[in-house]
């Protein structure tokens, strides 16, 4: 059974919501370790140095088994915990929100705050591109360069039909196509090149990796 993993996003994403006169803004962002989050969170606080609250919530770990949050001076459990709770609802890792509160002068309340820094996260999260992660197998397809062109573009259709990722190409005696595949789609693969090539190509399969397919959204 292939183990399902949390997804990631794709790059940084900033939204900004304004609630009762007061501006949250949320920063997301990938983060592959706690450290490199810790490095966006400094860089937020510096570049908002002035704003009355830089609430933080992270997940890290390829399971998403570490996180962390921090409320930052708003009353506790109001900023952080809410913010956390929006990543793992949408089953997310290596990201860390960091949401910007500039006071407008209206006590919000515990459920105000609640809502509008879970609903800050949530807007940024919207328009992140998201990346799922699998488990794929690499498969390696040598070609002579005078079927390069034709082989790319059938490659390309067939890991766009069978859940599977383009790698790279590299140039040598031969054209090498690189894809990454769902190992139960190995013999699919070895089959359609053999089709593809009237039997001269045979895929070279190596090693199971995670790796972070583009959603079509």
């Amino acid at each position: 059974m292939t183990r399902t993993y949390p997804d990631t996003i794709a790059g940084p994403v900033t939204r900004e919501l304004l609630v009762k006169k007061s501006r949250f803004i949320a920063h997301a962002c990938p983060a592959g370790s706690v450290d490199e989050a810790e490095a966006v969170i400094a860089a937020v606080r510096k570049q908002h140095w002035d704003a009355r609250h830089n609430c933080t919530a992270m997940v890290t770990g390829v399971l998403g088994d570490q996180a962390r949050s921090s409320d930052d001076g708003e009353p506790s459990g109001t900023a952080g915990i809410p913010m956390l709770e929006v990543l793992r609802r949408r089953e997310l890792t290596d990201l860390v929100v960091v949401v910007t509160r500039y006071f407008g002068g209206v006590k919000l309340g515990a459920g105000g705050l609640v809502r509008a820094y879970s609903t800050a996260v949530s807007d940024a999260l919207d328009g992140a591109q998201l990346l799922h992660r699998r488990e794929l197998r690499q498969a390696s397809v040598e070609v002579p360069h005078a079927e390069a062109g034709r082989i790319d573009n059938a490659l390309r259709d067939w890991t766009a039909s069978h859940d599977a990722t383009f790698g790279s190409v590299s140039y040598g005696a031969r054209a090498v196509f690189t894809l990454w595949i769902p190992p139960a789609a190995q013999q699919q693969l070895a089959d359609d090149v053999a089709a593809l090539s009237a039997g001269s190509l045979v895929p070279a399969f190596g090693e199971v990796r995670i790796v972070d397919v583009p959603t079509n959204s």
